[in-house]
């Protein structure tokens, strides 16, 4: 592996090197971005991705962006609501207030810290551990962002094990006609929100940069729920020729939350502001280094590559007990993770001619080495935020490293059969080594758990794309999909929980049949239904046990490979624009949407009553958000609502338990109001949250930072101020 990784580093830079004097893939990349899609309507805060985008290939599939300088939301607190309104389906999480720990998850998957998606910026992984923890600690604030980019099921072919498929943030880049842009927007809210985004760039000849400082603290509206987070990034980049380039981005985040626990079900009927933990804190710190380079061979060629490093932390420390159970103080636990990722991808894509058609054909490479270390143990009887352990040298609860290599090779083609229709086939062959090298203690005994797991297997998919109209898409797919299992499923020693230490890497596929495109720029399209099978799917159960020491009743949740499960349903999305209907050539608009969609996934191929034919959780039936826009000149405002059903928090399809972690999570309706004034430089924003103060929740916990039922925000208002000179 590291061989192999060694040798594709080296080839780059020859590579590089001889073609330093050459020119640049700068226009061929502004064109791609301009074009957005054919089939999207420019103007609009939603579109589809390019078959061909880059050194990417997305022809055939269910794609979306979210184009953030169109949308008109609270962008301030990273309000996923708001911020993927339009993409149907999108299950959220709803309990972090700072906004820093994204959520969200499709078809019916887990939307723990999105770890179901292959997450990227820029096209490089951000998430812990790409591999064997690949949940976000870190979200790019909207602030800073262009767009971002969702592919479904069959973005495995070329962005690896997942089944949830790619989330890519795109960050902005430099002003192309200024030496120097400054912006700096700032943010009051609710509950001491205070926002503070700065933004400076510019481009001189070949050289431009882009850098932003973002800061935000806040209160929480509950007791025990205070925030403060710290975040920079910094984007340089210089243009060799026309055909070369290079850019080096570096991103730095911080942030310490305090956790105020969750809430039994009675608690939360009672009073949802209430916290019974005040000692529970949590902390990340990212550091993110990615070099990458875009080379033009020739009009029909280009090459790019991506090196990306990660150095970051996290840590937790907290009273983890039952949250019936009083705090009365002494040592807390503390778990803390330490990761060292380094990673290497290369493309190549080249379009070439069969007949009068241009077909295209994608090949790359991915390697990837990644190390964790991970430590639990006692921690200090204080109630700071102190993440220090009282016995490194001997923890009381476990210490292990978890390193991980991955290589794989990747291809795509898009054979166009004629002027409507493509077939897009492709394949990945993947590699992957997991070991965990360390101890854990159980029963008072410290016992050694080395292992190691060494797999290799291929991934096959095709796809089809049928142009009816110049305007509208029928695209079809189908596509193996992987997921090794997660360490911190194995490793973590949790009073709530009880894990399986034999679970089993997951295996599927998924399909997509839909409809897509637009109508004279004012109604804008997309319906789509889904299969996804997944083998082997890691869930929990209820689990019941009786105390050997106590001769007391516990009551846990055991993660296990629960059973195989199918997931099956529709997504659509729709809006018209009602202004542009009557008078075409206005940029007023005044626009309606529905986005919405039915998921049906249920477990089988088990022999477990208690599991068989039941509702997979975290999966809703229905999830629907309606929206309004309206723009005139320099005012716009959005009204949203968004609404989904209930769903189980386990496989059992609990509803009601005497254990909060476990029961059902009603369905809820949200309100968003949004607003912006823009005049000259300036612009105003203000808006209110949970307008109608819906008292709900979207997520029971069964470890930090709960356990229990996670209340999400009430009725809260900001107001934005800012200035672009």
């Amino acid at each position: 592996m590291k061989f192999i990784a060694i040798l594709c580093s080296l080839l780059f830079f020859n590579i590089s090197f001889k073609l330093f004097a050459q020119v640049d893939t700068l226009k061929n990349i502004q064109l791609n971005e301009v074009e957005v899609d054919a089939l999207g309507n420019k103007l609009s805060d939603r579109n589809y991705l390019n078959e061909v985008n880059g050194t990417s290939i997305y022809a055939a599939k269910k794609s979306e962006i979210i184009l953030l300088q169109n949308i008109n939301a609270n962008v301030a607190t990273n309000n996923t609501r708001e911020i993927f309104a339009k993409i149907p389906g999108i299950n959220i999480w709803e309990s972090d207030e700072a906004g820093v720990q994204l959520g969200i998850a499709l078809r019916g998957l887990n939307p723990g810290r999105t770890n179901e998606l292959n997450t990227r910026q820029n096209g490089y992984d951000i998430s812990a551990d790409a591999l064997g923890y690949p949940e976000n600690y870190y979200v790019p604030t909207a602030q800073a962002l262009e767009k971002i980019e969702i592919v479904r099921g069959a973005a495995s072919l070329q962005y690896g094990t997942q089944f949830g498929g790619l989330l890519n943030f795109v960050m902005r880049k430099p002003p192309k006609n200024k030496l120097i842009e400054i912006q700096s927007q700032q943010t009051a809210g609710s509950f001491g929100l205070w926002n503070s985004f700065n933004s400076i760039g510019g481009t001189k000849g070949k050289f431009s940069y882009y850098s932003f400082f973002h800061h935000k603290q806040g209160d929480g509206w509950r007791q025990n729920n205070g925030f403060q987070v710290n975040t920079g990034y910094m984007y340089l980049a210089y243009s060799f020729s026309e055909r070369f380039k290079i850019n080096l981005e570096y991103t730095k985040m911080n942030y310490n939350l305090q956790q105020p626990g969750g809430l039994t079900d009675s608690q939360f009927a009672q009073n949802a502001r209430q916290s019974s933990r005040s000692r529970n804190w949590f902390t990340a710190d990212w550091n993110i280094l990615a070099l990458m380079a875009d080379y033009s061979i020739s009009e029909k060629t280009k090459f790019n590559t991506r090196i990306f490093a990660f150095v970051g932390s996290r840590g937790s420390i907290g009273n983890l007990d039952p949250i019936n159970r009083s705090d009365f103080g002494g040592e807390r636990n503390l778990l803390y993770d330490n990761y060292l990722n380094f990673g290497l991808e290369i493309r190549l894509l080249h379009h070439y001619t069969i007949g009068k058609f241009k077909n295209s054909v994608l090949v790359g490479f991915r390697a990837y080495k990644g190390n964790t270390h991970r430590r639990q143990g006692n921690g200090t009887n204080g109630s700071d935020a102190y993440y220090h352990f009282l016995n490194p040298g001997r923890l009381e609860n476990s210490d292990f490293m978890f390193p991980n290599y991955n290589a794989a090779l990747f291809a795509e083609n898009i054979f166009r059969i004629s002027s409507k229709l493509s077939i897009v086939p492709g394949a990945r062959l993947e590699y992957i080594n997991t070991q965990s090298i360390g101890y854990y203690r159980s029963d008072g005994l410290f016992i050694q758990d080395n292992k190691q797991n060494t797999r290799s297997f291929p991934l096959f998919g095709i796809g089809a794309s049928y142009y009816a109209t110049n305007h509208t898409e029928v695209y079809a797919n189908i596509s193996h999909a992987y997921r090794a299992i997660n360490f911190n499923d194995l490793k973590v020693v949790n009073p709530n929980q009880l894990v399986n230490q034999n679970l089993r890497d997951a295996t599927g596929y998924n399909i997509d049949l839909g409809y897509r495109g637009n109508y004279n720029s004012f109604i804008n399209f997309d319906v789509s239904l889904y299969f996804m099978a997944y083998n082997n799917r890691i869930g929990n159960i209820n689990f019941r046990t009786i105390d050997t020491l106590t001769f007391q009743i516990k009551d846990y949740q055991y993660r296990t490979n629960v059973a195989d499960s199918r997931s099956y349903g529709f997504e659509s999305f729709a809006e018209l624009d009602i202004w542009k209907a009557i008078k075409p050539s206005t940029t007023n608009s005044l626009s309606v949407y529905c986005s919405m969609a039915y998921i049906n996934a249920y477990y089988t191929n088990t022999n477990d009553p208690f599991i068989k034919d039941k509702k997979v959780e975290l999966a809703p039936n229905w999830i629907a958000r309606f929206g309004l826009n309206f723009k005139y000149k320099c005012f716009s405002s959005s009204m949203r609502y968004a609404y989904t059903t209930e769903q189980y928090s386990d496989a059992q399809n609990t509803v009601v338990s005497s254990n909060p972690i476990n029961g059902l999570v009603p369905a809820y309706g949200v309100m968003d109001w949004s607003n912006e004034v823009k005049y000259k430089q300036f612009n105003i924003g203000f808006g209110v949250n949970n307008l109608l103060d819906e008292k709900y929740f979207t997520r029971r916990a069964s470890s930090y930072p709960g356990p229990g039922i996670l209340p999400s925000s009430p009725r809260s208002a900001y107001i934005t101020l800012g200035i672009l000179l």
